[in-house]
């Protein structure tokens, strides 16, 4: 089935792409800096903030939150284009809230936890992290061994936690925690971790690809009221997983984005560059490397607006969002190689954006789920199915 945006979100894809090319390209300059400096390639309160502002002024705010909490409620297959579009900068920016914890903060908190975390948190006053990576549990959440246990009216959490993104600047952090004797993914609970609980780490930051951090938190004896969990006892796996399908989908979008822009910047210096009498783009390797990557990426969107649709009708995508993971990032890893190849030695300096796009997407070949790991469960899941 073709699915196709409809004129009103066609708009919005193309407003969010004036958005990128007015307002964020700009700053891509100061961010491969900071970056070539070793620094961080977040962006600055003083750059965030109009950009936010500007968002506001816009109506580029609370995209998919539920309209009774102040969104446009956009559905999946809309927030698709606008990803897209947010994937053709190298420039690290969200359109607030960000979707993910959203969604497992709207399909299980209870009334207590929307007033207080929810309903900020859709109107983009608060900010969150999620920990569910340990040191011995990476690639498979399942196995985790943090331990949360009850204590009179109160749960005692013990254990590590790493590759946590944006935690210090977090107002909460949604943590992962066995509960439960049962193996594997039974028995693990959700809890709400405040910022500033006694107990709850930072011990250190990890200097990751491009720019980026995570960080390793440890828990020790970190004690929080049962008002704190989040979902059901030992039934926090499959809201995890919710909130995880709802990013994979998101950077299936950010891989068609920075495939598009490596595709033009390696069209428009081909069609300028001239070798041993020839442009570039009379040349047969770049004009299939032309061709393989919008190839690909019109392979890539009609899968991730497939599984979009099938999301907003309630379906389950989980295997579709492993096949896309796998598929966009591995075909973003090529296209933008193909692009600086394509560049020469320009391509690999520190001053063009192709570098630090493909240590972005380098490292979203292992987060989220290494792409090894999601090939087993498509191919276990498929093998389920066959009677």
């Amino acid at each position: 089935m073709m699915v196709e945006l409809s004129e009103e979100h066609r708009m919005l894809k193309d407003m969010v792409g004036k958005f990128v090319e007015n307002e964020l390209m700009p700053l891509e300059t100061a961010v491969l800096a900071r970056e070539t400096k070793g620094g961080k390639t977040g962006l600055t309160d003083e750059e965030e903030a109009p950009l936010l502002e500007k968002c506001k002024a816009l109506g580029l705010w609370g995209l998919d939150v539920p309209e009774e909490l102040g969104g446009a409620n956009l559905p999946a297959v809309a927030l698709m284009g606008v990803n897209e579009e947010i994937g053709r900068t190298c420039v690290p920016f969200t359109f607030p809230p960000d979707s993910p914890n959203l969604h497992m903060l709207l399909a299980v908190a209870n009334p207590d936890q929307r007033k207080r975390y929810l309903d900020p948190y859709a109107r983009g006053e608060m900010t969150s992290a999620i920990a569910i990576s340990e040191p011995g549990a990476g690639g498979d959440p399942a196995g985790m061994i943090t331990r949360a246990v009850k204590d009179g009216g109160d749960w005692v959490i013990n254990g590590r936690k790493i590759w946590v993104s944006r935690v210090p600047q977090s107002d909460f952090t949604i943590l992962m925690a066995r509960t439960g004797e049962g193996k594997r993914q039974d028995g693990i609970t959700a809890f709400i971790i405040d910022r500033g609980t006694k107990g709850f780490t930072v011990a250190r930051e990890i200097p990751m690809l491009g720019g980026q951090r995570t960080y390793e938190l440890v828990l020790e004896d970190c004690r929080v009221p049962e008002a704190q969990v989040l979902g059901k006892l030992g039934n926090g796996f499959a809201p995890m997983q919710l909130r995880l399908t709802v990013r994979r989908l998101q950077m299936g979008a950010w891989c068609i984005g920075m495939s598009r822009r490596a595709l033009d910047m390696m069209m428009d210096h081909a069609k300028q560059r001239v070798t041993f009498g020839a442009k570039l783009s009379d040349r047969q390797a770049i004009q299939w490397w032309i061709a393989e990557a919008a190839t690909k990426i019109h392979a890539c969107r009609l899968m991730v607006m497939d599984a979009a649709a099938k999301q907003d009708a309630g379906g389950d995508v989980r295997t579709e969002a492993s096949m896309i993971k796998v598929f966009g990032t591995e075909m973003a890893t090529e296209v933008i190689d193909h692009a600086m190849q394509a560049f020469g030695a320009m391509g690999v300096t520190k001053e063009m954006p192709l570098q630090l796009m493909a240590q972005k997407v380098r490292t979203m070949r292992v987060y989220e789920g290494p792409s090894e790991v999601h090939r087993m469960v498509i191919a276990r899941r498929l093998l389920d199915a066959r009677k």
